[in-house]
């Protein structure tokens, strides 16, 4: 079995994705192959992860997934490499609940058995070290915190009092004046080809015991029950995948799980093509807005969009560019495909962070009505429509909300979640079974 290892933080912002990145690509320059996971939904940080380790890197969410899929993710992703790294989300107990680990990163350790290296930002302190990890290694006594990794330390003395204050200090990194990841609404900017690596993993072995974190990787367990390899069915459709700067939030399992279901995808480019041919439309979430001039100016595109008869099916960002207009933060609308009557209009604040659960209130091209299933949302835009939404019952995890959502009618459904399909995985054979001619 894989060694591994879950990268969580005492906090959100101690660095988990430096470190995490950092760690990968040091390991992949000792000639180690390296397998990367995110706990949570998060879309962006992967993005560096598959940057630092040249393989993709998947999610893993316990809300959205269940222990099942997380399991046969984590195997099936970590499949060949001779590390996984696994990087947590917010705070190693932080999650979809404050009395459990339900959703969590602890929770993610747990199901794997996998040690936890614990990332701190260690600037101002010294034995306080000492109390911290001794908090964090006894809450849970089913999770072993099996390391700490001291981030933003003053230099090599102030590493050397932390590891006397704590024996399970295992490395650090020295605080960056200048070198950070740039991030913007939504979180961080997703990784350029471009980026050198090189300066976090240089700083990171200059003051890390890598052969220590790599030992206490490979302490953990054999998992108690191994997924088995998983065969795609034959070809029934072709599905185009919107991908580019625009389009970049899909979640691996569910585009590996429409292959599974005999979906062969296609991946294209509303920047810049036009439809290629395909029996159905997956548009993913991403940074429409951004791109919005261009999106709007390849009205070749608009048109074979109106053109097509196929199942069209959006999510968050795909719902934006599948309205009328995007309306930019400056005022500025720009028109989009225009299958679902209203606008998208940009806000400063954000419009909606959290765990949400689906109900579906009429057939769609995901099944039935009555279909349930989990996804997540993380927005700052409000859509603005002439026709109420009636395709879902949004369920909100945190405030037990109910509201309608689901835009679109007869072969085109969009809405603002970011769906997981393992917790349901029925509406990838459906939505398959859509497209197939």
């Amino acid at each position: 079995m894989t060694a591994r290892l879950v990268i969580a933080g005492v906090s959100s912002n101690v660095g988990k994705t430096t470190v995490t990145v950092a760690l990968t690509h040091a390991l992949r320059a000792r000639g180690l192959s390296v397998a990367t996971f995110k706990c949570g939904p998060d879309y962006l940080d992967p993005t560096y992860h598959t940057l630092a380790s040249g393989r993709p890197s998947h999610n893993l969410d316990g809300w959205m997934m269940g222990r099942e899929a997380v399991i046969e993710s984590f195997v099936e992703g970590a499949r060949g490499a001779d590390i996984a790294l696994i990087e947590g989300a917010m705070g190693l107990f932080d999650g979809a609940s404050p009395s459990s680990n339900e959703g969590s990163s602890a929770e993610i350790a747990r199901w794997l058995q996998a040690p936890v290296l614990l990332v701190l930002d260690a600037s101002g302190m010294a034995r306080s070290v000492a109390a911290l990890v001794h908090g964090y290694s006894t809450f849970d006594p089913d999770l072993r915190v099996g390391g700490v990794f001291a981030n933003r330390v003053g230099s090599a003395g102030h590493l050397a009092l932390l590891r006397e204050a704590s024996p399970l200090v295992l490395g650090g990194m020295a605080k960056a004046s200048t070198e950070q990841f740039r991030s913007r609404h939504l979180g961080l900017h997703a990784a350029d080809a471009s980026l050198d690596l090189s300066v976090w993993s240089t700083r990171l072995e200059e003051l890390t015991d890598l052969d220590a974190i790599v030992a206490l990787a490979r302490q953990a367990p054999p998992l108690a029950s191994e997924a088995p390899t998983l065969t795609s069915a034959p070809k029934r459709c072709r599905i185009g995948i919107a991908q580019d700067a625009a389009f970049s939030f899909y979640y691996p399992f569910n585009l590996r799980l429409l292959e599974r279901c005999g979906a062969e995808l296609v991946p294209f480019s509303p920047l810049s093509d036009r439809l290629p041919r395909v029996d159905g439309l997956y548009f993913g979430g991403g940074y429409p807005e951004l791109h919005a001039p261009a999106l709007s100016a390849n009205r070749a595109l608009h048109a074979d969009l109106h053109a097509f008869s196929g199942p069209i099916y959006g999510e968050c960002g795909g719902l934006m560019y599948l309205s009328e207009a995007i309306v930019t933060l400056d005022g500025v609308r720009h028109g989009m495909a225009g299958l679902i009557p209203g606008e998208a209009i940009m806000q400063p604040k954000l419009g909606a962070l959290g765990y949400v659960e689906v109900e579906t209130a009429t057939d769609t091209l995901l099944g039935e009505a009555g279909q349930r299933f989990r996804g997540h949302q993380f927005r700052y835009s409000r859509f603005e429509t002439r026709e109420p939404p009636g395709q879902y019952r949004l369920h909100t995890r945190r405030s037990g909300a109910i509201t309608a959502e689901g835009y679109g009618r007869g072969s085109v459904l969009a809405s603002y979640v970011h769906a997981h399909w393992a917790s349901n995985p029925s509406l990838a054979e459906a939505f398959v079974r859509a497209c197939a001619p």
